[in-house]
């Protein structure tokens, strides 16, 4: 009788041995010895492996220095077997046994092994840990490592928490434009999309007839959902062209946007600090042997540091707030700190790390550092932004009120040198029906850095786009 497959995962949760299994994944370790073999035996579904015993034929129990396992009189031991190696794919029945060997509960006691997929001599992942760097080079196989497999479980798990944490708060998921004829962010750091040759400059003869370019941010598109459906939040990829090879910037990214009807600077940035502790809490909750993992191979007391923001109100201080208690501070930072001047990493991570040792929510930056489309102040040097910094990766969450009058919303925009006909629907929004609305963003891949304590954010998403680089 034929045996569906089970997930290592709910093999190992078993409350208890017995039974006929079968398992399928890759080999993580296969040792041979005399008479017997024990391969280690993955499928991704955690990170833990399950061992698979397996023994060349039916042995006298006396004589056997194998005999407390058994035997499973296995007929291609020899000719598929004892051949494997880490890598090979296998699919194993047998029975579900207590395990006598240290840190495991069970093993599995194989009457049956099939091979489905071989490597080769050249097989890049083996026992010994491989550099980050060399795994960027293997992209089609450094999902396989333990580490990028611990991510994509967390990532998953991230994604679900998101949802989840919107959806009870009545926020419609909204599916907003990849393609765009919009700069969201002013900057003009955006990819062009073209169906012209090369050379070609006249945009009318384009696929749709204007300039359009990869989006920057879904939020522009997400204010026209929160204004018909009062909360909203978009989850997709944005891109950014900015050359910059640092540990921190991607060209492709995933972006999670929020926007509400009649909510202010007050009310956003509760429910920003409502959000990542939710997020994160779950994460400790679903993910603990993952997070243990990080903790322990990656950054040390990186479980220690979710449960602290977890568990801590958050600090919150103006902008100009931050810039006296950063210049009362006494530490020499490598850029000056000056009020109207944005904040750098390294004054973030002194506010938090440092000065008050939890997250903090800093607001009310100078209308010069921020977007066109944030509410401005009634001093007019600042807007009502806000940004959530936590330790260690400092900016996490950034948004806004944004500018609901249609008057002061046109002038920003001649201010930065956007022409206003360019986004004549946008300040129409505010012409027909317009309520205060407010909104903030989060990169999925900056909440990834925090939770695992992981360097580098092109090793926390499974297909890394930088300058240079698109492979796959």
């Amino acid at each position: 009788m034929t045996v569906a497959p089970t997930r290592v995962v709910e093999l190992l949760a078993r409350p208890s041995a017995g039974g006929r299994v079968r398992v399928q994944g890759w080999l993580k370790t296969a040792r041979h010895g005399k008479g017997i073999s024990f391969l280690e035996l993955g499928d991704g579904s955690c990170g833990a492996g399950i061992q698979v015993v397996v023994e060349p034929s039916l042995m006298d129990t006396a004589r056997s220095p194998s005999a407390r396992y058994g035997g499973s009189g296995l007929a291609n031991y020899e000719s598929d077997v004892l051949p494997l190696k880490t890598g090979c794919a296998v699919d194993a029945t047998g029975e579900l046994v207590e395990s006598p060997a240290q840190g495991q509960r069970f093993e599995i006691r194989a009457e049956s092994i099939e091979v489905v997929g071989g490597v080769g001599d050249d097989y890049p992942l083996q026992k010994k840990r491989a550099t980050f760097e060399f795994l960027r080079t293997i992209g089609h196989l450094r999902l396989r490592s333990n580490t990028l497999g611990a991510v994509a479980r967390v990532r998953h798990a991230a994604g679900r928490a998101i949802r989840r944490f919107f959806d009870e708060r009545g926020f419609l998921e909204l599916h907003t434009p990849i393609i765009t004829a919009s700069d969201a962010e002013g900057a003009g750091a955006m990819f062009r999309v073209t169906t012209l040759e090369p050379g070609a400059t006249d945009a009318a003869r384009d696929f749709f007839g204007r300039p359009t370019f990869l989006t920057v941010s879904g939020q522009l598109e997400a204010e026209i959902g929160a204004l018909a459906l009062s909360r909203v939040y978009t989850f997709g990829p944005t891109f950014r062209a900015e050359n910059s090879n640092t540990s921190r910037h991607l060209a492709e990214f995933w972006m999670i946007e929020p926007e509400a009807a009649f909510l202010d600077l007050d009310g956003n940035a509760a429910l920003a600090e409502e959000f990542l502790r939710g997020v994160l809490r779950e994460l400790l909750e679903r993910c603990a042997d993952d997070l243990r993992f990080f903790d322990d191979r990656i950054e040390k007391g990186v479980v220690a540091t979710l449960e602290h923001v977890v568990g801590t109100p958050f600090e919150r201080m103006t902008y100009t707030d931050a810039v006296a208690r950063l210049e009362k501070s006494g530490k020499k930072f490598e850029f000056p700190v000056a009020w109207g001047a944005d904040l750098q990493g390294e004054h973030e991570r002194w506010l938090t790390e440092e000065h008050v040792k939890r997250p903090v929510i800093v607001t009310n930056y100078p209308r010069g550092v921020k977007a066109f489309y944030m509410y401005l102040d009634d001093d007019e040097r600042t807007v009502r932004a806000m940004d959530v910094l936590v330790p260690r990766v400092g900016e996490i969450v950034g948004g806004s009120q944004r500018e609901h009058r249609a008057d002061v919303l046109e002038r920003r925009m001649r201010e930065v040198g956007l022409d206003p006909a360019q986004y004549a629907w946008y300040l129409d929004l505010r012409r027909q029906g317009g309520v205060p609305h407010a909104g903030f963003g989060l990169g999925l891949e900056r909440l990834l850095l925090f939770a695992t304590g992981m360097a580098n954010i092109r090793d926390v998403i499974p297909f890394p786009r930088t300058p240079g680089s698109a492979e796959l």
